[in-house]
């Protein structure tokens, strides 16, 4: 299993940078984004991604997942329309100047939605990724139906769309971490907001979509971390925590998640949080 403790991070002004989009971003590339590396190894290895694949990655964020997916040889695509800031890393990770030669051959980053990407003589699509995971947040799947609605008929028929969620609460460490969120975002309804994962979340998502479940499978996904300041600037990043920062203050957030952390700090001071999340694959019509 590929480690996902992080060890190294570059220094930060404190608390007040976690107001910066782009310092966020950085942190997301540094520090949390390569926690879920084992599921997008498990997700490809399964999915046999290689040389012949076309990918398209919704949400994708600073790119780690698909720079894992052209290192394999395929030609990914991804798309975001949620942070410039996380998109501006991606096109740095995989463009290079000359985008007709070398490892960014085959590579688009768009912002935007799914049909942004189209482009004349581009074929279809043989499979689409959505690795952001839901299931810890009352709401939190409303957008990704429509998101995968509209991407369905940008791919081939028949081919897999690959969604994620958390895994059941016992299994997951950092979902007593993501709960201070819902706690000081709305004291009087903070329990009504969290909401555990369900078993059948992501195959009611994709029937929603119009898409047919067609296998799924678990993967241990550790969050590690080299000290509670890389934790707490980690998770934060994920911008699960936007909406408590804003009904509280950020250092209110700042304490409150650091003190949920102690409980996974280890002797030699880092973190470490076992979680389990459920990746399902379903169909295009």
């Amino acid at each position: 299993m590929t480690p996902t403790l992080v060890r190294q991070h570059l220094p930060h002004a404190g608390p007040s940078s976690r107001a910066d989009r782009g310092a966020r971003a950085r942190d997301w590339a540094e520090i949390q984004e390569r926690m879920l590396v084992p599921l997008y190894e498990a997700v490809y290895e399964r999915l046999e991604v290689g040389g012949r694949t076309r990918l398209l990655g919704l949400g994708c964020g600073s790119g780690l997942a698909l720079l894992m997916a052209a290192s394999r040889g395929a030609a990914v695509t991804g798309v975001d329309s949620s942070s410039p800031e996380r998109l501006a890393l991606a096109r740095e990770r995989l463009l290079p100047r000359d985008r007709d030669t070398g490892p960014g051959a085959g590579i688009r980053i768009v912002s935007g939605s799914p049909r942004d990407t189209v482009a004349q003589g581009v074929p279809a699509y043989d499979l689409v990724t959505a690795f952001e995971p839901i299931g810890c947040v009352a709401g939190d799947s409303e957008g990704l139906g429509s998101l995968l609605a509209e991407a369905a008929p940008l791919a081939g028929r028949g081919a897999p769309v690959v969604l994620v969620g958390w895994g059941p609460p016992e299994r997951c460490s950092t979902s007593a971490v993501l709960r201070v969120a819902t706690k000081l975002a709305d004291p009087l309804r903070g329990a009504a907001s969290w909401r555990a994962a369900r078993r059948d979340d992501l195959e009611d998502v994709a029937q929603r979509a119009g898409l047919r479940p067609d296998g799924s499978g678990r993967v241990s996904c550790p969050f590690g971390y080299a000290d509670v300041d890389s934790a707490v600037r980690g998770l934060l990043s994920t911008g699960l925590f936007d909406a408590a920062a804003a009904a509280t203050d950020q250092a209110q957030v700042d304490k409150e998640v650091a003190e949920a952390l102690h409980p996974h700090l280890r002797r030699d001071g880092t973190v470490w949080m076992p979680n389990v999340f459920r990746y399902l694959i379903a169909r295009t019509p």
